[in-house]
């Protein structure tokens, strides 16, 4: 069964925002991003991973919002097979974001570092983030 395992929020100000959740909700600091997309911090509470990213340009943001939108940007779900999800995401009307995927630089069959894998969009323009592999800090599927 997919897990939800990851989330991230956008942010104009990554310094003021993990402090925040790393003061009042014990999270810790697993990983800095200095990224050709995005900066900011990895925290974890030991099984989800929660991104505090700042967007460097609309591509990677995704153009409905852009990389000045401030609040949560996409969930991630670990699932135990790209393609068995990819047929579920299509029959649900849940197209592939080609867009960030391409300005990410992933997609089915072509990681290139990173938690990300392949990204979708869900109800209500929701952005999607699917992964076998999980994101840094979070337990696994069997956890």
């Amino acid at each position: 069964m997919p897990k939800i395992k990851h989330i991230a929020i956008s942010t104009q100000d990554v310094e003021k925002t993990a402090k925040f959740y790393i003061e009042v909700f014990g999270m810790k600091e697993i990983a800095r991003v200095d990224s050709p997309g995005a900066t900011g911090y990895y925290l974890s509470d030991g099984d989800l991973n929660l991104a505090i990213l700042n967007f460097k340009n609309d591509q990677v943001a995704g153009v409905e919002r852009g990389k000045g939108y401030s609040g949560i940007h996409h969930i991630g779900f670990q699932v135990e097979s790209l393609e068995a999800i990819a047929e579920k995401l299509a029959e649900a009307g849940s197209p592939l974001r080609d867009d960030i995927n391409e300005a990410l630089g992933v997609g089915q069959g072509r990681r290139h570092g990173g938690n990300v894998e392949v990204k979708y969009r869900g109800p209500d323009g929701v952005i999607l983030d699917v992964s076998e592999t999980g994101w840094v800090g979070t337990s696994g599927l069997g956890d």
